[in-house]
Formats: structure tokens, C-alpha cells, sequence
């Protein structure tokens, strides 16, 4: 039995709640009738359905089912339940105690539950710096004079982070030799640690490789952000060892191979399985820092999956953890807009992050981070994130 939530916001309605002079705790209860959540439920026990339709309907609350689960000709079924977060917690409790497998159903309701309180706040803007001569926007290319000057220009619009990489990800590359990629950064590097910037930003290193992992920790990194997904057992051991944070990423193949023909029965439910079995092994495997999720957008999925993963990002808050999503000047904006170059592709980028962002994006990667900054303040004050 697999579970999806999504969810309408009640950031609307605090807004209104809040011109009227309610008090603050009045106002948030009043607004958890205003959210919505949906949860899609696969392979639910027929019985469990039919109990559950009970429950919900006797709430106020929905569960929507199929006609043969109402006749008895099926032994499991799909639903939706539609409930508001001020009855869900009540739900919770009446089917806590059933059978047919509605305590497991009950335990991860309140995963979400517990997510669904939290309110979303502006997000972290991860600045990207390319010290590759192929990444796939040219203009995000910096060689060893421009770097340290671009990286000082980030953090003056308002960069909390500065991601660096060296090997290009971009659909069709392969994998870059470590000598190669370490010629590329150790300046970079070795700058940075010279002037001390890990005290004006966090610094996070885009890499699959372990020794140049290693270097960057070494220079004040204190972020990996490997998009391979941690799969490699020596990136885990390095992890483990360090006090830094884990980006585990998503993502099917390699770069080199991810675009050939991807397909998925349910993107969501098949990104959540992969961060679950990761979050398990590097857990078993020593890890016990932060870890933040990053759903992959461009990594192995067509445009619909890329769309499914954000306007559902709500549904990986129950890890409690981070979400990253890093849509930047991709070409699914491309693709949607009419072959729109990289170049071209900054309103529809902001769009894509502004939707990350309410439903629930704790860092969002980008090229452009005085315009990301801007648009995030405008969000704010209009109460779409708090």
C-alpha cells in the first residue's frame, strides 16, 4: 500500500484572518479548515476502503473509490481521500485501532500531517558556479580569474549557498576523469580557503567523485551534493566521516544515458521509493548528518514527470528533511515554451520556482540569483510563503 498527498494552501486565507484582528491561535485553527489534502492511496483492502469511507464521511471528510470496490468484486482498490487538515488528526484517531491494515495507513497519514503543519518560508538560494567548458547554459561557464568574482558577485545578491562543480551533467555527458576535474577546481578551491569565504556563504560541492569530495571538505565545504545519489559506497564512508550535509539526488543511469526513453507508472511514488532505500543505507552506513532531498528535475524524466515532482514536492515533506529543486534554464522550459533557448528561459524558470517554493522547497539551485531574490521578496509579501 503506497500513499501520495498533495494539498491546497492555507497561506491564503492567514492573510485575510490576520486584517480581520483574529487572535494568531484562532486564526490558525480557523485556516487548517481552509487546507485541503488529497491523498491518493494504492492497493488499499477493500474492507479497509469501505471502512475508511465510513470514517471520513461521518467527518465531513471524502473517500472516493471505484464502483466494484462498493460491490465487493475486487480484493483491493485506489482511493482518494479529501480531508481538511482540522479533521485529519480525528480521522487519524477513529481508524488507528481498525483492521485490514488501516494502523500502517493511519501511521503514515501522520507523517504528512506532521508536514502539512509546518508552513512553508522562504526559501535558500543556492547559486550555481560551472567551472566546465560544456555545461549546457554557456553563460553560466566561469574559468579560474572569473570565479572568485562571480562567487563575491552571488553572495552580494543575496546567495546563501554557492554550489561548485566541475564535471557536466548535462543529458548526454559521461562521466569526467577525476584528474581532469581536480585540475579544474584545486584553484577554486584553494582560493577560497586562502580568503576565508566559508564564512560569508555555506559552500557546497557538485561532484560524484570522492577525492574531489575530499578536497572541497577540506577547503570549508560543507555540502555534497552528489548527483549520483550517494550510491557509491565510498561517497557514503567519506559522508559519514565529515560534519557536512548530503544532497541525495534522484536520478536514473547517468548523465549520459538518463534521457534514453525514461518511463515511470507513478514518478512520485518511484522518487520517494529511491529516497527511501538511500536514506536507509546511509544511515546504516554511519550517516548521520542532515540530508536534504533533491527530486532530480531533468535527471532521467520527461517534461510531465518534471511538472509531476514539483507541483507534487508537497508529498516528500513527510521525510522532514530539506527539498531542493533545481529547475534552472532546463529544457523542459524549453520544451513547453517552443524551443526556447537557455538563454531565454529565465521567466519560465522563476515560474517553476516560485511553484517549488510554495509547495514546500526549502533551497532552490539557480543561475540567476538577484532575480530569484526578488521575485521570493514579491511571494512573501503577497503571503504565498511565510
Amino acid at each position: 500500500m503506497k500513499t501520495l498527498v498533495s494539498r491546497s494552501c492555507k497561506e491564503r486565507v492567514l492573510p485575510t484572518l490576520s486584517q480581520l484582528c483574529c487572535e494568531n491561535a484562532g486564526a490558525e485553527i480557523m485556516a487548517q479548515k481552509a487546507e485541503i489534502l488529497y491523498f491518493e492511496i494504492f492497493a488499499l483492502k477493500t474492507p479497509a476502503a469501505l471502512i475508511l469511507k465510513q470514517e471520513a464521511l461521518s467527518l465531513g471528510a471524502e473517500l472516493a473509490l471505484p464502483k466494484d470496490a462498493i460491490l465487493g468484486k475486487v480484493e483491493r482498490v485506489d482511493a482518494l481521500l479529501i480531508v481538511s487538515l482540522r479533521i485529519l488528526p480525528v480521522l487519524l484517531q477513529k481508524i488507528a485501532n481498525q483492521p485490514f491494515g488501516l494502523r500502517a495507513l493511519a501511521a503514515t497519514l501522520q507523517t504528512h500531517y506532521v508536514a502539512a503543519m509546518k508552513m512553508p518560508s522562504p526559501p535558500k538560494i543556492m547559486g550555481v558556479i560551472n567551472l566546465t567548458p560544456d555545461s549546457f547554459y554557456a553563460q553560466s561557464r566561469v574559468g579560474l580569474h572569473d570565479a572568485i568574482d562571480k562567487i563575491s558577485a552571488m553572495i552580494r545578491d543575496g546567495a546563501d549557498i554557492i554550489d561548485i562543480g566541475a564535471a557536466s551533467s548535462r543529458p548526454g555527458s559521461g562521466w569526467i576523469d577525476p584528474n581532469e576535474e581536480r585540475a579544474r577546481v584545486v584553484d577554486i578551491f584553494n582560493e577560497i580557503r586562502t580568503q576565508n569565504l566559508a564564512k560569508e556563504a555555506i559552500f557546497s560541492v557538485d561532484s560524484y567523485t570522492p577525492e574531489i569530495v575530499a578536497l572541497a571538505l577540506e577547503s570549508g565545504f560543507s555540502i555534497i551534493n552528489d548527483i549520483n545519489g550517494m550510491r557509491d559506497p565510498q561517497m557514503r564512508a567519506l559522508a559519514a566521516q565529515s560534519t557536512a550535509s548530503v544532497v541525495l539526488m534522484h536520478i536514473v543511469g547517468s548523465p549520459e544515458t538518463m534521457q534514453h526513453n525514461p518511463h515511470y507508472t507513478h514518478v512520485l511514488c518511484e522518487v520517494d521509493s529511491f529516497f527511501e532505500q538511500q536514506i536507509a543505507q546511509l544511515r546504516d552506513d554511519g550517516f548521520g548528518g542532515e540530508i536534504i532531498l533533491d527530486v532530480g528535475i531533468g535527471f532521467g524524466k520527461r517534461v510531465q514527470d518534471n511538472l509531476d515532482l514539483i507541483a507534487g514536492l508537497t508529498h516528500f515533506a513527510h521525510h522532514q528533511m530539506p527539498l531542493l529543486v533545481g529547475a534552472s534554464r532546463k529544457s523542459l522550459i524549453g520544451t513547453i515554451c517552443g524551443d526556447v533557448p537557455a538563454e531565454l528561459r529565465l521567466a519560465g524558470t522563476l515560474a517553476l520556482h516560485l511553484c517549488a517554493a510554495r509547495k514546500g522547497a526549502g533551497i532552490i539551485r539557480c543561475h540567476d540569483v538577484k532575480e530569484h531574490k526578488q521575485a521570493f521578496a514579491i511571494e512573501q509579501a503577497l503571503g504565498g510563503i511565510a
